[in-house]
């Protein structure tokens, strides 16, 4: 702080920075752009939002959150978008994502994301998976990373509404979560199974696969089941895994509410 109780004021590279997953682990932060996604954020993470960057006055709900007023200029040179929405929030990093250890209470459902590498999928499907209820996602080193801008971006400020993992110690992760009552479902293209299984799963871990080559064979190996989506394969052999994830993310989801509803 200088002499006159002002805060210090960051340069401006230091929010460039925010964009690479080394500058995101340096300063311990990311970056949440567009007013929606920062009411999400503020809404269900209060405490994680350190500051507000924005080019003009920002509304009275904000009032609390440190704020710093930049131009245009500077909001084009920090934001990944090609079209900034004029506001941008600088949110703590949960450090413990890329640990190698579940949470104490991992909670029932589970997605699974196996080397899934393109950012706007990993962001949609953990925006699916807060939309149904599941509890955390675990991915595994090869996946985009889950706070880079575009992912950021495509959860829509959901990010830290569940438990994230990223890290190549993902099949141990896996294997302790069955060995504690969750049954591993495995989205395969192959699978001689039907989506109607993951009704039948209290405890679910859901794995998805990589856009182009799917699961590994040592995912595959370990599940307890294999399901596919029926297509028209003739018109198409397959989905995109955004949406594959949806569909079973609802399947699972129904069977939850069908069960509180009867109760």
């Amino acid at each position: 702080m200088p002499d006159n109780g002002a805060p210090i004021l960051k340069p401006l590279r230091w929010y460039k920075k925010l964009a690479t997953r080394k500058g995101r682990l340096e300063s311990g932060a990311f970056l949440v752009e567009g007013d929606r996604a920062i009411a999400q954020m503020v809404d269900n993470n209060p405490g994680e939002v350190l500051e507000l960057l924005s080019t003009q006055e920002v509304p009275p709900r904000y009032r609390d959150i440190p704020q710093r007023q930049i131009t245009e200029s500077q909001l084009h040179s920090i934001s990944s978008t090609k079209t900034p929405q004029g506001i941008i929030a600088v949110i703590r990093l949960p450090l413990e994502v890329y640990s190698d250890h579940l949470p104490d209470s991992a909670g029932n459902r589970i997605v699974l994301l196996e080397d899934v590498q393109d950012p706007g999928n990993v962001g949609t499907l953990i925006r699916t998976a807060v939309a149904f209820g599941y509890s955390g996602v675990i991915l595994t080193e090869e996946c985009a990373d889950p706070f880079s801008p575009k992912c950021v971006q495509s959860t829509a400020g959901t990010v830290l509404s569940l438990w994230v993992r990223r890290t190549s110690r993902y099949l141990a992760l896996i294997r302790q979560l069955r060995r504690s009552g969750h049954c591993l479902v495995a989205a395969d293209i192959d699978g001689p199974q039907g989506p109607s299984i993951l009704q039948e799963q209290g405890r679910l871990v859901l794995a998805l696969g990589n856009e182009a080559s799917g699961l590994s064979r040592s995912v595959l190996s370990i599940s307890d089941h294999r399901i596919r989506i029926p297509t028209v394969r003739e018109r198409a052999e397959s989905l995109n895994v955004a949406a594959c994830g949806a569909i079973c993310m609802y399947v699972s989801y129904h069977s939850v509410m069908s069960i509180e509803v009867s109760q």
